[in-house]
């Protein structure tokens, strides 16, 4: 019996029919002979040799598209979960996004005095607004908010004691733990209390000559109820000037504006934390704050400059892009209200549920206009990224009930991949964490699903 393999086209072959040039004249030679080699070697291992050219061809041009496409892609957001840390967190106010193709775009003065036509320092960008905005004697960013604390113990507790209460020991996101990130810093950690309870005299009892500092850790992540108490940031603040520490508050979430008027409460902002006495205070940028990917450092103007001594400064230090970005981001917030308005995370937090659901409504409509079948239900949105942990935000959702894990599955590998979520067999698309500008988007991806 003769192999139908022996019939396969060679690869040069392939490569000089009509349409594999045709291919060659849009993509690099080294992706198409790749999908070439790819489409070859599928059809071999299926047997499957008696093809036509456009057979080949159109197996060809789908290899080409998929290694076209680039790893790190955009996607619309429809889980429900506004800070979505797999997701990629806070997407970008346009002001910053144009903020960064300026200076993406050619040079800039990024560790030049204009003023002087001398060498400056990155570290200056940024600081004059956060230090408006919050109140902080000085203030520097580094990569993340990780980062700002093993720069913070680094600098000011490395072989000395560091206390923190039992019931703030956290796992953040990827399994990285509180304690593993302070002994990485080499400081030594010191537990005090208990997991529910822990007390003044708790510190006052551990604190040693070998000690040298005191860390908060705000729960954003997670909350603990019923026996419990803990303590404050302006009492760990007296207890530890009596000794002469310094008080390291992880405020992580980032919170520049009080939420309180949308029902998001127990967050507090970045200068309601600096003005409780923290010595310096740790934040994230994109997260609450809206911002680029960053740590940020508030606080004691002594603390920040050991800080920015510290080795560990410059293997943490953050690029242009991400300067350029956080500059714009922060610049809305001397307007709040335009700062509601214009960066993406808050606005998608604060929309009145009537604007949610009149965007569900419309596009549930042109999809049963399309034949799909599509309802609007209520459903209940989340903030994400680790803040308001019990904050459930009333929001509408686009139900898809008809070959649900299949639409689920198309719509995530999908031109735009649309990321919703499974409730009791149903796909269910979220409006709340769904961009306005992306409704329309959202609605053609869905029609694309029919045959």
């Amino acid at each position: 019996m003769t192999d139908p393999r022996r019939d396969l086209p060679s690869v040069s072959a392939l490569l000089e029919s009509a349409g594999v040039r045709s291919l060659l004249e849009q993509h690099p030679r080294r992706v198409v002979l790749e999908a070439v080699r790819s489409a070859v070697d599928a059809a071999r291992d299926r047997g499957d040799a008696q093809r036509t050219e456009q057979q080949w061809l159109a197996s060809i041009a789908s290899a080409v598209q998929s290694l076209s496409q680039h790893s790190l892609r955009r996607v619309i957001n429809a889980t429900g979960v506004v800070l979505h840390t797999n997701l990629g967190r806070a997407p970008l106010a346009e002001s910053a996004v144009k903020a960064i193709a300026e200076i993406a775009a050619g040079f800039s003065n990024l560790e030049y005095d204009l003023a002087t036509g001398e060498r400056g320092s990155r570290y200056s960008h940024c600081v004059g607004l956060l230090r408006q905005l919050t109140g902080a004697e000085n203030a520097l960013v580094v990569n993340n908010c990780a980062a700002a604390m093993v720069l913070a113990l680094n600098a000011l507790a490395q072989r000395k004691e560091v206390l923190v209460s039992r019931g703030e020991l956290v796992e953040i996101g990827g399994s990285f733990r509180i304690p593993d990130i302070m002994a990485r810093a080499g400081a030594k950690l010191v537990e005090v209390g208990t997991t529910n309870r822990t007390h003044d005299d708790d510190y006052r009892r551990a604190i040693t000559p070998r000690t040298a500092a005191i860390v908060k850790v705000h729960r954003s992540n997670f909350a603990i109820e019923g026996f419990t108490s803990d303590v404050s940031v302006d009492r760990l603040a007296f207890i530890a000037a009596e000794h002469g520490l310094p008080v390291i508050h992880d405020l992580g979430s980032g919170l520049m504006v009080s939420l309180d008027e949308y029902g998001l409460t127990g967050e507090p902002t970045a200068a309601m934390a600096l003005a409780s006495g923290a010595s310096l205070v740790l934040m994230s940028g994109d997260k609450l704050l809206g911002g680029p990917q960053a740590g940020i450092i508030l606080g004691a103007a002594n603390l920040i400059a050991k800080l920015r001594k510290n080795p560990f400064a410059r293997a943490m230090r953050v690029d242009k892009l991400t300067l350029s970005a956080m500059e714009a981001t922060l610049r809305l917030y001397l307007e709040p209200e335009r700062a509601l308005r214009e960066i993406p995370v808050l606005s998608m937090l604060t929309a009145p549920l009537k604007e949610i659901d009149a965007r569900a409504e419309a596009i549930a409509a042109k999809l049963r206009a399309a034949g799909i079948e599509a309802n609007v239900e209520e459903s209940s949105a989340s903030v994400g990224g680790g803040a308001f942990p019990t904050a459930a935000i009333p929001s509408r959702a686009i139900v898809l009930s008809r070959n649900a894990q299949d639409a689920e599955r198309k719509l995530r590998i999908g031109a735009p991949a649309v990321i919703g979520r499974m409730s009791e067999g149903n796909l269910l698309l979220d409006l709340r964490s769904v961009l306005p500008g992306e409704d329309d988007l959202l609605a053609e991806a869905i029609i694309k699903l029919t045959p």
